[in-house]
């Protein structure tokens, strides 16, 4: 029998010209490049990036940056930490969460 082949997940790496994921200071969250690296990973994904631009009421954006905002509300912990944003106060700022 043949053993089947573990699929890597992506690097998650904040550094460096392959990086995956934005570092807290710009706002965390997966790049374009994390974005395509994981689907290319995951067939069939939805995954898109960050809403951050202006959007019109009641769009397919508007609707995705509520749902993020609304999520991400609920995850417990902080939004900064000794005067430094933490990961999700990072995304909240980026996705224009008010």
């Amino acid at each position: 029998m043949a053993k089947k082949k573990k699929s890597k997940a992506i690097r998650k790496t904040t550094k460096g010209k392959n990086a995956n994921y934005r570092p807290t200071s710009k706002g965390a969250g997966m790049t374009k490049k994390g974005v395509a690296a994981y689907r290319r990973k995951n067939p069939g994904s939805k995954l898109k990036t960050a809403v951050t631009g202006k959007v019109k009421k009641g769009s397919k954006a508007a609707k995705r940056r509520k749902s993020f905002c609304a999520r991400m509300k609920g995850v417990k912990g902080p939004t900064s930490k000794g005067g430094k944003l933490t990961r999700k106060g990072a995304a909240l700022k980026r996705w224009r969460c008010n």
